[in-house]
């Protein structure tokens, strides 16, 4: 019996000492699970932490947020040390700017600078329909030069007609001197490339005034003069024709005669 109490409490004492090291054993697991936790820890979510901390320690200022702003439209406006040549470019449209400008006023000077037109009584309703007949006619009266001038100038064609009436005084002159200074300023206002009343005509044309201008003379325009009425007769004339300025004073004219 003495054995059988001793066995009892070796198995009581076994059983007592295997849950306590079941205790201790799983305490240790759960502080091995924990430790493994905080150092397998995903770095992205400790980032995130780090940056929120951060972020309420030190709120960002105005100030560096204005300046960040307008770091970043810097670049829709780029200078003229950009290495593109994009059309957002503001330079681009500033020269734009500038040469539409400068164009305007050029062509506003070179308005006032035009002469103004011929003396001419008023036409009378026969030499208008006379015009019609032929572009010869229309030509050989002053009145009929200034309306066909200013319908050139509608279709800022004008230095033609300022060319074609320069030769023609070019031609009346005698004097040596007189002759070969009308004949420079005729070069230089309708046919040199740099004039901005140049007149349209072919390089023939072109290389028989450069020989003629060795030694100006009343005929030094002839073939450039005859080539430019031409183009007004064949290109701008029958326009003329159709135009309101014709229509309008022939039927002025019209009216008036009949009120006579």
């Amino acid at each position: 019996m003495w054995r059988q109490v001793v066995l009892y409490f070796r198995t009581h004492s076994y059983h007592a000492d295997n849950c306590q090291a079941k205790d201790n054993l799983q305490k240790e697991d759960e502080a091995d699970i924990k430790a493994a936790q905080w150092i397998f820890k995903p770095m992205g979510s400790e980032r995130t932490e780090i940056r929120k901390r951060q972020m309420a320690a030190t709120p960002e200022s105005p100030g560096a947020a204005q300046a960040q702003l307008s770091t970043g439209n810097r670049g829709s406006n780029a200078c003229c040390f950009c290495w593109c040549c994009c059309c957002s470019c503001s330079c681009l449209t500033v020269r734009n700017q500038e040469e539409e400008r400068a164009r305007r006023t050029s062509h506003e000077l070179q308005a006032e600078g035009i002469p103004n037109c011929e003396e001419s009584p008023a036409p009378t309703l026969e030499e208008v329909n006379a015009w019609a007949q032929s572009f010869d006619k229309l030509m050989l009266t002053p009145a009929g030069r200034n309306a066909f001038r200013e319908f050139l100038r509608t279709e800022f064609s004008e230095e033609n007609m300022l060319f074609w009436m320069a030769c023609e005084e070019l031609k009346q002159e005698s004097n040596k001197s007189v002759i070969e200074e009308k004949a420079r300023l005729i070069y230089e206002d309708y046919i040199s490339i740099l004039s901005p009343k140049e007149v349209s005509l072919d390089s023939r044309v072109r290389e028989v005034i450069n020989r003629n201008m060795l030694e100006p003379s009343q005929h030094t325009f002839d073939d450039a003069q005859l080539q430019i009425y031409t183009l007004m007769h064949r290109d701008s004339y029958p326009r003329f024709m159709n135009s309101a300025i014709y229509k309008d004073l022939l039927q002025s004219l019209s009216e008036k005669s009949i009120e006579a």
